[in-house]
């Protein structure tokens, strides 16, 4: 069924007199349908999933191509990664009332050792060594090995956020874990095929750990090996030259001209200098550099065109879909994936005076910044 577009008020341009007919008529005619009763949710997990497809109108409009969204920021914590995760609490002080040891850490780039996924990793073999030391060990590391012998120091013990009775620690590693790719696999990709009825020609989306763009493409390709799937990548990432040329990373900044620092993006949450295990199981066809520029003028534009109030990595995936468009030609339907809303990147992305600091305050009227006029 094509979409329903509407240009201003409806009713705005119907006389009373029509309304009333209109009423009448209907309520001469009502028949009593019997209702379709729909199974509620069983609980916060079984909402996960499911989410809309919906047809972003002014890049459509402007590309030629039907550009869909996955709305995965309606997921009940408000991303894509609630299909990853195996329970989802939205906030801290719940997990502690459960009894978990929650420990808050400040933003950082993930090459910072305090990042939170270097930290998780690094809590798990202190919570592994400590029960080892006990001789209360009951887990695992991330690679299923059993952490032994290891040594605490007086200051570490004086720090550690975990108690005696520290049974152990497990480090979930979204990057290298399958679960992830398995999530998108078995069911973000078949909600796709089912939501277009398989009329579809093209995936893009970007890399974090790998997971969404993998389990996506294997899952639509393995229906139809006609559909291309694109990866758009941000500044700093590897992954661009990875499929585009073979290596991580150019002939220039192997002679020591790379980033100091190459995941200082706007764009948090994507792009990545390595091969995780969930990147390696993707079926790409090609790849597209974006910019922060572009995604911070994308997330404007949407905002103002589509009332879409998305986060860094939805606009970025959008600039994808664009892309994407402009290489392949009109006609064609682009699923792309709306990953998160703008409510989680007030302090940077959405904030003026932030982006003023690093020369990308948005100025586009249109989409010239993607050259469309």
């Amino acid at each position: 069924m094509a979409p329903v577009k509407v240009t201003g008020p409806v009713f705005a341009a119907l006389s009373i007199a029509v309304l009333s007919y209109l009423l009448c008529n209907s309520r001469s005619r009502k028949t009593h349908k019997p209702i379709s009763k729909k199974k509620p949710r069983r609980g916060l997990i079984d909402a996960i999933g499911n989410t809309p497809l919906i047809r972003i109108n002014s890049l459509s409009e402007a590309t030629g191509c039907e550009i869909l969204g996955k709305a995965e920021f309606l997921n009940p914590g408000g991303s894509v990664k609630d299909r990853v995760a195996v329970k989802i609490i939205e906030e801290s002080q719940i997990l502690e009332a459960l009894g978990a040891t929650v420990e808050r850490v400040r933003p950082v780039s993930i090459t910072h050792k305090d990042h939170y996924v270097n930290v998780a990793r690094r809590r798990a073999l202190e919570a592994n060594e400590l029960a080892s030391k006990h001789g209360k060990y009951i887990g695992m590391d991330a690679d299923g090995l059993v952490q032994a012998n290891g040594h605490i120091s007086e200051e570490e013990k004086q720090n550690s956020v975990f108690s005696s009775n520290c049974k152990g620690g497990f480090f979930a590693d979204q990057f290298e874990n399958l679960a992830n790719f398995r999530a998108h696999y078995e069911g973000t990709g078949p909600e796709i095929w089912e939501q277009t009825g398989g009329d579809l020609h093209a995936f893009v989306a970007a890399a974090g750990t790998g997971g969404t763009l993998a389990g996506v493409s294997r899952s639509l390709q393995e229906k139809s090996p006609n559909i291309k799937c694109f990866l758009i990548d941000p500044p700093g990432s590897g992954l661009f030259n990875k499929i585009t040329r073979g290596v991580m990373y150019t002939r220039e900044e192997a002679e020591g001209r790379r980033l100091k620092n190459p995941f200082d993006t706007i764009t948090e949450g994507i792009g990545i200098n390595r091969l995780t295990q969930n990147f390696l199981m993707a079926e790409l066809d090609g790849a597209f550099r974006g910019t922060d520029m572009e995604a911070v003028e994308m997330s404007r534009y949407l905002l103002k065109n589509d009332g879409l109030f998305v986060g860094s990595s939805s606009a970025m995936n959008c600039v994808g879909a664009v892309r994407v468009a402009q290489s392949i030609g009109p006609g064609h339907t682009i699923v792309t994936i709306l990953c998160d809303s703008g409510m989680r990147h007030l302090s940077k992305f959405y904030d003026s005076q932030y982006l003023s600091q690093h020369g990308l305050t948005p100025t586009a009227t249109g989409l010239e910044f993607l050259g469309i006029s």
